[in-house]
């Protein structure tokens, strides 16, 4: 059990059966009236982010998100198969737990499972992946205007937009979660 003065960022907790991680909090003690806990909390498996008081005795129940390292190996249907690499067993996911940014992995790259009382709820990429563009069209000499893109399709089948110098067969370095090129990629 934990009680609401104990409060820090990221204390992850049981609250009305959601599991909740505190972004913010305040002890706050006004002049009159009794003290108080205001608190930004945001739902770990939603992510939906709300603002409560709190009075200090109230307690929650401990909730431990497990956070497990383990590589993508690969998918059959609406199941992606990743593998522990500590006891190399293949665990099948969802694909409705797959976000936007799971479009830049492929295979064996490492990926972070997210789970709450053995229920993965989400599954995290790398940040930054290398990728080789494999269409693009070419860029034109004389065309040199400042930040100007053109659509590249990357390994994975994802698209994204990179600057006119970039070829086919470069490899590029992508921010997964905003799915934006960062440079060309030195490996």
């Amino acid at each position: 059990m934990i009680s609401a003065s104990e409060f820090r960022n990221g204390v992850t907790f049981e609250m009305d059966g959601k599991v909740m991680q505190v972004v913010e909090f305040q002890h706050v003690k006004p002049g009159k009236g009794a003290a108080f806990v205001r608190t930004k909390m945001k739902n770990v498996i939603t992510g939906a982010v709300v603002e409560t008081s709190f009075n200090p005795t109230d307690k929650f129940e401990n909730a431990f998100v497990e956070r497990r390292d383990m590589e993508y190996s690969y998918n059959d249907g609406n199941l992606y198969y990743f593998m522990d690499m500590e006891t190399f067993e293949l665990e099948p996911i969802d694909s409705s737990l797959m976000g936007d940014s799971f479009k830049f992995v492929k295979e064996n790259m490492p990926c972070t499972i997210y789970s709450y009382k053995g229920k993965v709820f989400n599954v995290d990429p790398p940040n930054f992946v290398d990728l080789v563009v494999t269409r693009t069209d070419p860029g034109f000499k004389g065309d040199t205007a400042t930040n100007v893109t053109k659509p590249a399709t990357v390994e994975t089948g994802a698209e994204i937009k990179v600057p006119l110098f970039i070829s086919e067969g470069e490899k590029v370095r992508i921010d997964t979660r905003t799915g934006e090129y960062l440079e060309r990629s030195k490996s």
